[in-house]
């Protein structure tokens, strides 16, 4: 049984979606997937929403999934980021794939490229007329979003600290300081907050992390994050396992100083689930 509270949020890709890898990270302390609809078929998320759900099912717990929209993106050099020509952030692929994610009711879509609080207010009217209720996690990823995080935290029912795409619109040397900032604001709103991207990258290659790897998830967690997320460690990284086992260790040690303190207050993300 594991012993954070705080959740851990694996992203699912070809190395984890066989019923055996999953249990096992699941056993190691995942709490919640995310599926990349930036990548894959719907026929292939058909086969990871399956194996999540006889998972949970076997071991009795909620695990929630998270669709994360692809929003409007390009490829380039160092693979997608944001397409600044598109009109709408809601793209035709996005409104496929929510009808999709619908269907196969999922708990939570994610909204990439979010620029302000009427991107948010869009979705969550596509998903009302669809006759769904599902809460939507805003992805804090554009220069824009960081400028009116207030009145997105608002609209939104969850945030996530996008860093990868985020990196490319701010200087690196402030991300440290708006993922703290974010993370304050949800608390105080009671949103409950999700910290992204690169968090034990170098695991991708080596069972090892950094230091500065487990600094990094400590840090989230004591600045108040009420999620930490896995991307490429658990799609196509050779140490899916080790990946999770280290953060749950991590977020451990983090909970330790923070209850000693008596500052321990998390609103995970199953308490959003409708």
């Amino acid at each position: 049984m594991r012993d954070s509270k705080a959740q851990i949020l694996m992203t699912m890709g070809p190395v984890t979606c066989t019923k055996e890898i999953f249990s096992q990270l699941v056993d190691a302390g995942v709490d919640a997937v995310r599926l990349n609809f930036s990548w894959g078929t719907h026929e292939e998320y058909l086969k990871y929403i399956s194996v999540i759900r006889e998972v949970a099912k076997e071991k009795g717990k909620n695990i929630p999934i998270i669709q994360d929209l692809s929003g409007p993106r390009k490829k380039d050099l160092i693979g997608h980021s944001f397409d600044k020509s598109e009109a709408h952030i809601l793209t035709a692929k996005d409104l496929e794939d929510l009808d999709f994610g619908l269907s196969q009711k999922v708990d939570y879509i994610a909204q990439s490229y979010v620029g302000a609080a009427g991107d948010v207010l869009r979705l969550k009217r596509e998903i009302e007329s669809r006759g769904a209720k599902t809460p939507v996690i805003a992805k804090i990823e554009r220069r824009e979003a960081v400028a009116g995080v207030n009145s997105i935290i608002e609209a939104a029912d969850a945030v996530m600290v996008a860093r990868g795409d985020l990196g490319n619109e701010v200087p690196l040397e402030d991300i440290p300081l708006i993922q703290k900032d974010i993370i304050e604001i949800c608390n105080r709103a009671g949103k409950p907050v999700i910290v992204a991207t690169q968090m034990l990258f170098t695991m991708v290659q080596n069972p090892i992390p950094t230091r500065a790897e487990v600094t990094d998830v400590e840090y989230a967690i004591l600045c108040g994050a009420d999620v930490v997320m896995l991307s490429d460690e658990t799609t196509t990284g050779k140490h899916p396992l080790e990946a999770v086992l280290i953060m749950e260790k991590s977020v451990v040690a983090a909970e330790g100083r923070l209850l000693a303190e008596g500052k321990l207050n998390l609103r995970p993300l199953s308490t959003l689930v409708v």
